[in-house]
């Protein structure tokens, strides 16, 4: 059995404050949660982070590059890959449990619910739409960096978010 650590504690809302994701609409309840990293925190926030990292969530779309309906279905599998993680590290990874959920509820799921209806009734074929997912999806990917940044921080790697900008 791994030895759990404990890290240094704050509040939840410090912490997104921290890392500017502090725009996620928290209730009162839940402003006073401490948060203390343990390794299973930092194993799950590692999966999760590697995972961000490397798709079109951090990464941006460049004009003239890349489809749009691709772009969406990689946004959406971030909710597969943190359900996986959440389902084998969140009973013990509770600080991580706590961020994921409010990031896939109040950061991701606005985005893809709007551009997944969207896109099943064939918005994709119009230019002026997709630029205008474009433009939203670098907005999303701004958060998703801070919220990869959050996650090197919980697992204790270096921060790559920025290593080829």
């Amino acid at each position: 059995m791994a030895i759990l650590k404990k890290k240094r504690s704050e509040k939840l809302f410090d912490l997104l404050k921290r890392f500017r994701l502090e725009s996620i609409n928290l209730s009162t309840n839940s402003f006073g949660v401490s948060l203390s990293y343990t390794n299973w925190d930092a194993e799950a926030a590692w999966i999760l982070y590697v995972e961000l990292l490397t798709r079109i969530t951090t990464q941006p779309l460049l004009e003239e590059t890349g489809i749009e309906k691709s772009a969406l279905d990689s946004v959406y599998s971030i909710f597969k890959t943190s359900r996986d993680v959440l389902k084998n590290y969140g009973k013990n990874a509770k600080s991580f449990s706590r961020v994921a959920i409010l990031v896939l509820n109040k950061i991701l799921r606005p985005f893809t619910s709007k551009w997944h209806l969207l896109s099943e009734n064939g918005i994709f074929e119009d230019e002026n739409k997709c630029l205008e997912f474009r433009s939203e999806l670098e907005d999303l990917r701004l958060k998703l960096t801070r919220y990869a940044k959050l996650l090197a921080e919980m697992a204790e790697v270096d921060d790559l978010t920025e290593l080829e900008e």
